[in-house]
C-alpha cells in the first residue's frame, strides 16, 4: 500500500508514521490486509530521519495544488489528513485558517478523485465542531454547532468527508479527536495548547501558565491511544460506519485542577506548584465552547479505546522523557 500522512512531520504524524511501519500492514478499501511499501510524509517542515526504505518526505504546502498533485499519485492507496492551521491561529486569522482547513483539504480531496481505486481518506476532525448550549453528555449523534473558525472549518471538512463518500470518489472517515495530552516540544497556537504545557513545562523545570479556570473540563486523551485509535478507524470497514461518516473518539473528561492533582501524585509538590493561573478569556472563549462529556459509544464499539486515566498519561509522558524517573 502506499499512504500518504499529510503533517506527516509533526509530533502525530510522525508517530503515526511509526505505527504504520511496525505493523507493516493496513486494510485497503476493498477490507483485503496489504503490506505497506511506501509511507509518503508531507508537511513544510522536514520529518525526523527513518532508517526504513519505504519512507519518502516530501516538502511543500498544501495550499499549491501542484504539490498535492505531486503527493497523491493515482497508485495511493490511503491518506491520513492531519495537517491543518490549529484553534488559535484559525480564530485570530480567518483568511490563512480558510486556505489550509477548507481549501487545501478540498483540493486533496479532489485529488483523491483521480486515484486509480478510491482510497481510504481519514480526515483528523476535532471536537470543535460542537459547541453552545448541548446536551451532557454529548451523545454520538448530536449535530455540529460550532462556535468558532476552526471548529467550522473542521466541520466543512466532515462534510465533504461524507459527501465524497457517498459518491464514491473516497472511502472517508472523518475522527473528532480529543484534545492531545501531553504534546512535546513548543507551546503551539491552539487554544488547547495549556492543556499539554502545565504538564510538559513544570516537568521541564519551567513556570507555565493556565489561562482558564481550575474547574474547567477537557475531553483528552493521550498520543498513543490517539495514534492508535487513528489505525481502527482507518481500517475499519465502511459498513461499520455511522451514515454520517464522521464519529467521536473517546476519551476521558477530567478537570485542569484534577489535571494538575495528578501531576502532583505523580511527579510531586514541587513540581505541580510550577502551574500558575492567570486568565485569558480570548482562550477561555474557545476552550469553554468545546463540550467535555461524551457519549461516545460508536468508537468503542469499533475497538477504539480511551486511557484509563490521566496519572498514567503523565506517566507515559515521563517514561518517553526518561524511563529511569518512571520506574
Amino acid at each position: 500500500m502506499r499512504v500518504v500522512i499529510t503533517g506527516g512531520a509533526g509530533f502525530l504524524g510522525s508517530r503515526l508514521a511509526a505505527a504504520i511501519l511496525a505493523r507493516n500492514t493496513l486494510t485497503d478499501a476493498r477490507g483485503v490486509e496489504r503490506a505497506v511499501r511506501e509511507v509518503v510524509l508531507v508537511d513544510v517542515a522536514a520529518p525526523r530521519p527513518y532508517d526504513d526504505p519505504r519512507v519518502r518526505a516530501m516538502h511543500g504546502s498544501l495550499e499549491e495544488r501542484a504539490f498535492v498533485d505531486a503527493a497523491v499519485t493515482p497508485d495511493t492507496d490511503s491518506v491520513f489528513h492531519l495537517a491543518a492551521v490549529v484553534s488559535g491561529q484559525a480564530e485570530a486569522d480567518f483568511d490563512i485558517g480558510m486556505r489550509v482547513n477548507v481549501d487545501a483539504t478540498r483540493h486533496l480531496l479532489e485529488r483523491c478523485r483521480a486515484c486509480t481505486t478510491p482510497p481510504k481518506f481519514v480526515h483528523a476532525s476535532s471536537i470543535a465542531v460542537f459547541g453552545g448550549a448541548l446536551p451532557d453528555p454529548l451523545p454520538d449523534d448530536a449535530p455540529v454547532t460550532p462556535q468558532s473558525s476552526y471548529g467550522t472549518q473542521k466541520a466543512i471538512g466532515e462534510l465533504l468527508v461524507n459527501d465524497m463518500s457517498r459518491k464514491g470518489f473516497i472511502d472517508g472517515r472523518a475522527l473528532r479527536l480529543p484534545t492531545i495530552v501531553v504534546r512535546p516540544g513548543k507551546p503551539n497556537r491552539a487554544a488547547s495548547s495549556f492543556a499539554s504545557g502545565i504538564i510538559r513545562e513544570p516537568l521541564a523545570g519551567i513556570e507555565a501558565i493556565c489561562p482558564v479556570a481550575p474547574e474547567t473540563e477537557l475531553w483528552v486523551q493521550s498520543p498513543r491511544a490517539v495514534v492508535e485509535n487513528l489505525l481502527v478507524g482507518h481500517d475499519v470497514d465502511a459498513s461499520r460506519l455511522p451514515a454520517f461518516r464522521a464519529l467521536n473518539v473517546p476519551g476521558i473528561a477530567i478537570a485542569v485542577s484534577d489535571m494538575v492533582a495528578a501531576l502532583r501524585d505523580v511527579a510531586g509538590a514541587a513540581v505541580a506548584e510550577r502551574v500558575q493561573w492567570r486568565y485569558d478569556p480570548a482562550i477561555d472563549r474557545i476552550v469553554s465552547t468545546w463540550p467535555a462529556r461524551f457519549d461516545a459509544r460508536i468508537g468503542p464499539a469499533l475497538g477504539m479505546r480511551a486511557d484509563a486515566d490521566f496519572a498514567t498519561i503523565v506517566r507515559d509522558y515521563i517514561a518517553e522523557l526518561d524511563p529511569q524517573l518512571a520506574a
